[in-house]
C-alpha cells in the first residue's frame, strides 16, 4: 500500500519556483491546454469540475469523486499543520483511498509566500492548501482558491469557520486554564482576569495579539466603552507574567511557576492533562475565542477530483483524525458560544493591533525566555 511523501522544508526561493516552472514540472496552463485561467480567459479546468461536481451528495458524491481520483497523479498539499498532525492525516487518507499524499510542510507565512510564489510564476504546486486564517484570507484576496467542499460538509461547522473561498477544518480555541493544585476559583467570564486575587498568578502569551484583538471586540459590542475596556487590560496586565510560547505556558504552569494562564490553546492543555499535568481549562469562559485554520482546493490544482475528495474527507473521517491528533475539529460541538478571531480584520490590522498588545505587554514580567 503506498504511503505518503513528506517534503520537510521551511522556505522556497522564488527563482526556484520559476526553474521548476521552465523545467516543466507543472506549469499552470490556459484553460485549453490544462487547469489556470483568469478572469479574462474563463475558468480553470478545476474550477469546471467543482462546479460540475458541486451539487453532488452523499454517496454518489464520494464514488465520482473516487472514481475521478484514480485517474489522477496523487495529491499535493501545501500545510502549516504540526508533523504528528500531518502525519496522521495523510497516512489516514492515503490508507483509505490508495492515493500518493505529497506534502510541503511549513509555517503558515512560508507556506502563503511559497503558494504567492508559485501563482506569479505560473506553477500549479499544490491541489490544496490547509493552513491559518490569516493567510487563507490573503490567498481569498489573491483570488487563487475554489470552495470545494460539500455544502451539507460545510453545513455542519459554525459560522464562525465559513468563509467565502475556504472553510475551518479545525479551530484554534483560546481559553484561561489553571493548575488544579494552585487555583481553586477559576474565573467563569473573561473579566474574571482583572480580579486582583490573580495578580501574581496570572501569565499572559507574548504573541496572542490575535485573541487581545478578538476579545477586545467583543467587550465593544457588549456596549463596554473604550475607556472600561482599556481599563479592564490594564488592570489584567498589573501583576502578570509574559511567557513566550503555548507550549511552554503550559509547562511552566504545570511545573507551578504560575496558577492561571490566560489564553492557551485549550489542545495543547488538553494533551498535557492526558500526561498527568495537575491543568484543566473545562469549564470553559463564555464565549471562548476561536481562531480558524481551513482549508481549500486551488483553482489550478492539477489533481482537483483528488483535492475535493480530500477536503470532503477532512470534514467528514478525517474529523476524528484530527481530534486523535490532539486539534479542536471544527464540527465539534463546543458547549460555549465561538467568537471568532476576525481572520479579515488581522489581515488588513495585524501590525497595528500587534504594536498595541506589545505596548500593553510593555514593563510586564517576562519568564521562561
Amino acid at each position: 500500500m503506498r504511503k505518503p511523501r513528506t517534503l520537510a522544508r521551511t522556505a522556497l526561493a522564488a527563482g526556484a519556483v520559476v526553474v521548476l516552472a521552465a523545467c516543466g514540472g507543472n506549469p499552470a496552463s490556459s484553460p485549453s491546454g490544462g487547469s489556470n485561467g483568469d478572469a479574462a480567459s474563463g475558468p480553470t479546468d478545476a474550477e469546471q469540475l467543482y462546479e460540475e461536481l458541486g451539487e453532488l451528495t452523499g454517496q454518489e458524491r464520494r464514488d465520482r469523486l473516487v472514481e475521478l481520483a484514480a485517474e489522477e497523479d496523487g495529491l499535493n498539499l501545501y500545510t502549516s499543520m504540526n508533523a504528528d498532525m500531518v502525519d496522521a492525516v495523510t497516512e489516514a487518507f492515503s490508507d483509505e483511498f490508495d492515493i500518493d499524499v505529497s506534502t510541503y510542510r511549513a509555517g503558515s507565512e512560508t507556506v502563503l509566500q511559497r503558494i504567492l510564489q508559485e501563482q506569479d510564476a505560473g506553477f500549479a504546486g499544490n491541489d490544496v492548501v490547509e493552513t491559518n486564517a490569516t493567510e487563507l484570507m490573503a490567498l481569498q484576496q489573491e483570488d487563487v482558491m475554489a470552495q470545494c467542499s460539500s455544502p451539507e460538509r460545510i453545513a455542519e461547522v459554525p459560522e464562525a469557520g465559513v468563509y467565502e473561498d475556504w472553510v475551518a477544518t479545525r479551530f484554534n480555541l483560546f481559553a484561561p486554564s489553571w493548575n488544579v493544585n494552585l487555583i481553586q476559583d477559576p474565573p467563569e467570564v473573561w473579566e474574571d482576569l482583572a480580579d486582583p486575587k490573580y495578580d501574581g498568578q496570572l501569565a499572559l502569551e507574548l504573541g496572542d495579539y490575535d485573541w487581545y484583538m478578538a476579545l477586545t471586540d467583543y467587550w465593544l459590542e457588549q456596549g463596554r466603552s473604550q475607556e472600561e475596556v482599556d481599563q479592564l487590560w490594564a488592570d489584567i496586565v498589573d501583576g502578570a507574567k509574559v511567557v513566550k510560547g503555548h507550549t511552554v505556558m503550559a509547562e511552566l504552569m504545570s511545573a507551578g511557576q504560575y496558577g492561571l494562564a490566560s489564553s492557551n490553546y485549550t489542545y495543547i492543555v488538553e494533551a498535557a492533562k492526558a500526561d498527568g499535568a495537575p491543568l484543566e481549562t473545562q469549564p470553559y469562559v463564555n464565549p471562548i475565542i476561536a481562531r480558524p485554520n481551513g482549508g481549500s482546493c486551488m483553482k489550478t490544482a492539477q489533481n482537483p477530483a483528488t483535492a475535493m475528495l480530500f477536503m470532503d474527507w477532512l470534514l467528514t473521517e478525517g474529523q476524528e483524525v484530527l481530534a486523535s491528533a490532539e486539534a479542536t475539529p471544527s464540527t465539534v460541538e463546543v458547549e460555549s458560544e465561538l467568537v471568532a478571531v476576525d481572520g479579515q480584520k488581522l489581515l488588513d490590522e495585524g501590525s497595528e493591533w500587534s504594536q498595541r498588545y506589545d505596548d500593553l505587554l510593555s514593563g510586564v514580567e517576562t519568564i521562561g525566555d
